[in-house]
């Protein structure tokens, strides 16, 4: 692992791993969980590595990986709350692995201009994360939504036990901060333009936007995250007292009839 890149090979990895691996065009990476013996838990749509319940799914969908319809013996089935075990060679469908980083420093955390790949957060031991995978493998890990509770909020709850739970949201990955965080760095940084009209100044002022509201939110410095056990943490899926909503396509009301 190193500034640029966070690639290992097979033969490095330890039960507890989070891993992850890009899909085409690098658009979105999956995560997951290496709990031993050639196996991976991860989080999913019910089957789908990734979805939002609109019509983006189209374009979402067709950029990852192509699957086999040849069913592989090793892999279990998708169940309705989205947790799978699949061998590694299905969850890198032919993808390249990566390992996700933790306790890195600030400085390593910004120089990786992209989200969803390190956090400063600390792993906990990795008896512990394979214990939590594993569990959830069996109760699931509640609603799918592709900004609020997604397969990287998933691994990173395996490792560090931390959810954030304000305003129904179960946590925040580092590529949902990424994707909203670009955005909201033009946004911001317009009211700035009196400041400067250099363009270079500009451009700046919106690089540090980014960074700060990376940082931000980032899982390991915000102010909202607590420690739930993964048998509450279940617990309170089962009840009813955390909850995260999955995202649905509007109704489409249909037109009135013509005046006569």
């Amino acid at each position: 692992m190193g500034l640029l890149s966070n690639r290992v090979d097979r033969d490095s990895l330890k039960p507890g791993d989070h891993i992850y691996s890009w899909r085409s065009a690098y658009i979105y990476a999956h995560h997951g969980i290496f709990v031993g013996d050639n196996k991976v838990i991860h989080f999913t749509r019910r089957g789908q590595e990734v979805g939002t319940g609109t019509v983006l799914d189209v374009l979402l969908v067709s950029s990852g990986p192509a699957r086999s319809y040849v069913p592989c013996d090793t892999c279990t089935p998708p169940e309705d709350h989205g947790v799978v075990s699949s061998c590694l060679n299905c969850f890198l469908a032919g993808g390249i692995l990566y390992r996700f980083e933790y306790a890195v420093s600030p400085a390593l955390f910004l120089a990786k201009a992209r989200g969803g790949t390190c956090t400063l957060a600390v792993s906990d031991p990795y008896d512990v994360v394979v214990h939590r995978a594993n569990y959830l493998l069996n109760n699931g890990f509640g609603c799918y939504n592709v900004f609020k509770n997604n397969c990287e909020d998933f691994a990173i709850y395996c490792k560090s036990g931390l959810l954030v739970l304000g305003q129904n949201t179960m946590g925040q990955s580092g590529q949902a901060v990424s994707i909203i965080g670009g955005p909201l760095a033009a946004v911001l940084s317009t009211p700035l333009r009196l400041v400067t009209t250099n363009i270079y100044g500009m451009a700046a002022t919106a690089v540090g936007v980014y960074c700060a509201s990376r940082v931000a939110g980032d899982i390991g410095m915000r102010k909202d995250v607590v420690k739930v056990s993964v048998e509450d943490l279940t617990r309170r899926l089962a009840t009813g007292t955390l909850q995260v909503v999955e995202p649905s396509v509007p109704a489409v009301s249909p037109p009135p009839p013509p005046v006569s």
